[in-house]
């Protein structure tokens, strides 16, 4: 597929984003997007090396100003230093997007607590890290702002095997609905979003590990029959953190393929019924 940018030239210039987790994947590929649309790109993470990577490719690509601020998500002192280093920098902080995580399959009973701990460190306690901070800031600043939270569909569910992200996602969509009521009196808008399967090098690979491939399809599982490509999800968030959607707060769209819906109905698993069978179905019901 060539999927195209949604959003009019501009949509977002002047604007400054930071982008928790940008340097790769789907952060990476959401600040490209933001980039292209005139916004000022702030991505952090952990590491220094990808940082500067991701930095030189989105500037080669597009131009415009790109920072990369190393910063551990779960240390309060480190978040408010990158926000303290963003206002030097560009004056001010309009957007901010959650999007730091961590995840990987396994039993849970297999787990240490250290395992779970660092999970739950990084998704939920580091969103609510840079939501308070940034927050705390905006409303100091009687300053209009966005936020944009990255979670899942098993937020809602929860799901086996992957707990304590399920865990830590499920606060965060608490987090989001909650923030949201409260602080949209001071004119912040705090939205999420709930991606399906969108392929990427690392997260990829630790979910959906190639020996696990031979006896699973993840894309028998999506009624579109295929996965989704980054930028439709750029161009959702974009549309999310930008002036377009100032009367949206406390919102979670799923971006999935309808897989989530599809798998959670009760009679889905009714598509495996050969179309000449239906005749005799309704027959048979008829009689009775």
């Amino acid at each position: 597929m060539n999927v195209k940018g949604m959003l009019k030239e501009n949509s977002l210039k002047g604007k400054t984003v930071l982008v928790t987790g940008g340097a790769t994947g789907l952060g990476k590929s959401m600040a490209t997007y933001f980039l292209e649309l005139g916004a000022n790109i702030v991505i952090a993470s952990r590491k220094q090396e990808a940082l500067d990577k991701a930095k030189d490719e989105l500037i080669n690509l597009h131009g415009g100003n790109v920072v990369g601020i190393s910063c551990d998500v779960r240390n309060y002192d480190e978040v408010e230093n990158t926000l303290k280093k963003i206002k030097e920098q560009f004056g001010q902080l309009d957007i901010l997007v959650n999007n730091a995580a961590g995840n990987f399959i396994s039993p849970t009973e297999r787990l240490s607590h250290r395992a779970f701990n660092i999970i739950l460190d990084i998704v939920l306690k580091g969103t609510c890290n840079f939501s308070l901070a940034v927050g705390k800031d905006w409303i100091k600043s009687n300053q209009k702002g966005k936020m944009l939270n990255i979670v899942t569909t098993y937020a809602w569910t929860g799901s086996g095997y992957v707990v304590p992200s399920a865990a830590a996602k499920g606060g965060v969509l608490s987090l989001t609905r909650s923030l949201a009521a409260e602080w949209a009196k001071y004119n912040i808008n705090i939205n999420a979003i709930a991606p399906g399967p969108f392929p990427t090098k690392g997260a990829w690979d630790r979910l959906f590990p190639k020996p696990f491939r031979a006896f699973v399809d993840p894309k028998k599982r999506i009624p579109l029959k295929r996965f989704g490509e980054h930028q439709e999800l750029a161009n959702l968030a974009a549309y999310m953190v930008s002036d377009f959607s100032d009367y949206m707060t406390g919102e979670v769209v799923t971006l999935d393929g309808g897989e989530w819906i599809y798998n959670a109905g009760e009679f889905s698993w009714l598509d495996k019924i050969p179309k000449t069978l239906w005749s005799v179905i309704a027959k048979s019901t008829k009689k009775k």
